[in-house]
């Protein structure tokens, strides 16, 4: 494809010199005050206000979505009581750009008489109005009417400024209205989503550090701008050139990208160079690596090798069973493998553009953020709790969708700007829905006992780096060590055991990966691998804590490290075998004779981000 000038010139005014690249070494300022408490949340949900949630019959927006999220109680689209146990830290609100409110806002005219004496409603009968008096505005809008029932107000992508701006000032005041410094954090954002190919879902999450008073000064990128994710990092550049604020991007469920997500070439085709590389490592420090949708760390193609590989795993948008897509594409939709081609990218342009920490979300288009497997809400509407859906057509809303995930991140407080600067740095990491909490530290002077210390974090920080960071400046002769400390959740279940996850590029220019187990549970061998066992009781939905242990941690030396190869390490933490949601369904609903392809045990987990360590 070719490059047209006019996008050219756009994407080069945010291309740096390749020897301004920074490397993003851990701050000195967060180990001197170092973060002592993980948050949680969603950084991936959607309302009504997403044309596609809407069509699939959801009802609540942003206001529910804060409520639910902070823990209050809610009534869903469905007509059933919705709480969270506990509630979130954070979330982000991510409608689709592409039309955002205009299915709500057709149907609330219609449905709602009162609606169009506001101000939005005005402006929306005169965006309808110029629709169908101007055919070439007409056209242009694309119409979209035959995907909705019959029965249903037509849905019309609006690209009235008036009509936008409108929506988006509601939504960055509602974003800022339940912001709540220390208490709970709310962040202004969207998700970009461009549709190149069919089977293709290459979309970002775009987040804003800042409030309404930044984010009112523009409108989102979508599509309609520009399908190239290259033109999306220009507008975030000049967002961040006349705002004074911050944002960054998010590659969302990179598994269903059909190979897009971490390609070795740009959006047009053409080779990565090192500004392209390093432009994407500018914005996108952070991938989602589980969610609704399957999960994104490692695909058993992949990872023939290891046997916790085919996790919650989808092979296209057909879901589980598909075969379609091509196993050439599998190497650039997953987490694992991306950071190995980054330690290929980065000798070979000096950049690694794939550098990138792990977060779960939910992606769910419910306005609720629940993926508990007990309290599960579903994908979309029509998929909230109920004797149908296990059984229902799409694997969206069937058996097939996981109850995943979230996004726990170290910080120093409960600010949007702190843990919009925990996002920069990657100290973060991904749960399946559990919250277990994690800690990662790599140094060089790590020693055994530390890992029985009262104060893990203190001694990890004034020794080494925490998840996300670099290891440099090795001493001769030495490997580095990790100090690791898991933490079931209070609520869950124990944990089975720790494993280091290892990639490394050869002399040769070889990619390799290795898994080891490095804690166990119940005293068991490692040499062994001896499985935890289960106590799961499928038909009761239940399970009990008498396997496992409720904390695991150790220092781990690599016995095989090289010091002139670059390597990347991050710890993978199983629970116990608990009930799927869809043993929960089935228990609370009377199922019976379900087929036996539907899964009822699962063996949750969390994903840290990496440490990497770069040669002299």
């Amino acid at each position: 494809m070719q490059r047209p000038s006019s996008i050219a010139i756009t994407c080069a005014l945010h291309l740096l010199p390749v020897a301004a690249v920074a490397q993003d070494p851990y701050p000195a300022e967060a180990s001197r005050s170092h973060p002592d408490r993980v948050y949680w949340g969603d950084t991936h949900l959607h309302s009504a206000l997403s044309g596609d949630a809407f069509r699939f019959n959801t009802r609540l927006g942003p206001e529910e979505a804060y409520r639910f999220a902070r823990g209050e109680e809610v009534t869903s689209t469905t007509g059933q009581r919705a709480k969270l146990r506990r509630p979130l830290d954070f979330i982000v609100v991510a409608d689709h750009g592409n039309n955002i409110g205009a299915a709500l806002s057709r149907y609330r005219l219609t449905e709602e008489p009162g609606f169009a004496k506001t101000s939005l409603g005005r402006i929306w009968k005169r965006a309808l109005a110029a629709l169908q008096k101007d055919p070439e505005l007409d056209q242009d809008a694309l119409l979209t009417g035959n995907l909705l029932p019959a029965h249903r107000p037509r849905q019309i992508s609006v690209r009235d400024p008036k009509f936008r701006h409108s929506v988006w000032n509601q939504i960055t005041a509602a974003a800022d209205r339940h912001n709540d410094p220390g208490t709970f954090t709310a962040f202004i954002g969207y998700e970009w989503t461009p549709s190149r190919e069919l089977g293709t879902s290459d979309h970002r999450i775009v987040i804003f550090r800042d409030d309404a008073s930044h984010a009112d000064q523009v409108l989102p990128f979508t599509s309609f701008d520009s399908a190239q994710p290259e033109d999306l990092w220009a507008y975030l550049g000049d967002y961040e050139a006349k705002t004074g604020g911050a944002v960054l991007s998010i590659t969302h469920n990179p598994n269903l990208t059909s190979g897009g997500a971490f390609s070795l070439s740009d959006s047009y085709g053409e080779p990565l160079t090192a500004q392209r590389a390093q432009v994407r490592a500018r914005w996108e420090p952070v991938v989602e690596v589980t969610q609704i949708k399957g999960d994104s760390e490692t695909h058993p193609f992949l990872s023939p090798n290891d046997e916790f590989a085919d996790y919650e795993t989808w092979n296209g948008w057909a879901g589980r069973k598909s075969t379609a897509r091509g196993n050439d594409k599998i190497q650039f939709e997953y987490a694992r493998s991306a950071l190995k081609l980054g330690l290929g990218l980065k000798a070979d342009l000096g950049v690694n553009p794939f550098k990138v920490g792990m977060i779960g979300s939910t992606d769910s288009h419910t306005a609720l953020a629940g993926v508990e497997e007990a309290n599960y809400w579903g994908k979309m509407a029509i998929a909230e709790p109920s004797a149908k859906r296990m059984l229902s057509a799409g694997p969206s809303t069937n058996w097939e969708a996981g109850a995943a995930g979230y996004a726990a991140v170290w910080a120093t407080e409960n600010t949007r700007d702190a843990i919009f600067a925990a996002l920069k740095r990657r100290e973060v990491y991904a749960t399946t829905g559990p919250r277990m909490t994690v800690r990662f530290f790599g140094g060089w002077n790590y020693s055994p006992g530390d890992a029985d210390s009262h104060d893990p974090a203190k001694l990890g920080y004034s020794k080494g780096v925490p998840m996300g960071g670099d290891l440099t400046h090795g001493p001769s002769g030495k490997s580095p060590n990790f100090l690791i400390r898991a933490v079931k959740d209070p609520d869950g279940a124990n944990l089975d055991r720790l494993q280091v996850i290892k990639g490394w590029r050869d002399s040769e220019g070889k990619l390799h990966e290795t898994v080891r187990n490095v804690a166990f549970s119940d005293d068991r061998n490692l040499a062994s691998n001896e499985p935890v066992g289960s106590t799961v009781d499928i038909p009761n939905a239940s399970f009990t804590n008498a396997i496992g242990d409720p904390e695991l941690s150790t220092v781990w030396q690599d016995p095989d490290f090289d010091a002139a190869e670059h390597a990347f390490y991050y710890v993978r933490v199983l629970e116990i075998p608990t009930p799927r949601w869809t043993a929960h369904d089935a228990k609370n609903y009377g199922l019976k004779d379900l087929p036996d392809e539907i899964p009822m045990v699962i063996q949750e987990r969390a994903y840290t981000s990496p440490i990497w360590y770069v040669p002299e």
